[in-house]
């Protein structure tokens, strides 16, 4: 499996609260936050980690200067506007086949992340992708996700509906057609992680949706003491 983190975000209300790392940098439980996604990507059979950095968080590219690895760590440093385009830039550099795709500050436990990594190589050819979702609404502006019996996805809402039971965990494992979709975004001009996830049932992929209980979010600087605190639970 490849891995791709999106770490090229500003971090500007963290900075606001007074936390003067960059955000990958901020540490849980004595380990900075991007350190800790590369650790889970290689217990969980990384063949290759990429990550995208913003231009100005030159320590974030110093920090991974001096990260060892057994497989390919491959870094592009830019500053883009959306964490979409972000994605585009690290399809650029990420091997093709499946792979697995996350924001730096999204957190959750390792076990319910290899759980998750494990069904979805478990599924085979059966499914395009399978959506991280959790029912813990941590997000100020929650992607809602309809599934059926079956958690087959039918579509990503901005708002709550009848029957509504997971929000988007912010955690994406896919393959190759879904890198065509967002070709095809880019070209329209479509921006926002969240149109892309539409664009996937627009143009047809089968979707998967894999629930955990609880993913969080380090947006604030009151998330840190959380983030730690479920960490260890």
């Amino acid at each position: 499996m490849n891995y791709a983190i999106i770490a090229a975000g500003e971090g500007s209300r963290l900075v606001q609260e007074g936390v003067k790392k960059p955000k990958p940098l901020v540490e849980l439980n004595g380990e900075p936050m991007i350190g800790r996604l590369i650790r889970i990507f290689t217990q969980c059979n990384a063949e290759s980690i990429s990550i995208i950095v913003n231009r100005e968080m030159t320590e974030v590219k110093e920090f991974l200067d001096t990260v060892k690895l057994d497989v390919p760590l491959n870094v592009v440093v830019k500053s883009t506007p959306s964490s979409m385009h972000s994605f585009y830039e690290l399809s650029r550099i990420m091997p093709q086949g499946k792979f697995c795709l996350t924001t730096v500050d999204t957190i959750f436990k390792e076990q319910d992340f290899s759980r998750y990594i494990a069904a979805y190589e478990a599924e085979g050819n059966e499914c395009d992708g399978m959506m991280a979702v959790t029912p813990f609404i941590d997000d100020e502006k929650p992607l809602y996700v309809d599934v059926d019996s079956q958690m087959w996805v039918g579509g990503f809402y901005d708002a709550p509906f009848e029957g509504a039971r997971y929000i988007s965990g912010g955690v994406y494992a896919l393959d190759g057609k879904a890198v065509k979709v967002l070709e095809k975004c880019m070209e329209r001009g479509i921006s926002r992680m969240r149109n892309f996830q539409r664009a996937l049932i627009e143009n047809g992929l089968k979707l998967k949706a894999y629930a955990i209980d609880k993913i969080i979010d380090v947006d604030h600087a009151g998330d840190i003491a959380t983030a730690e605190n479920f960490i260890r639970s």
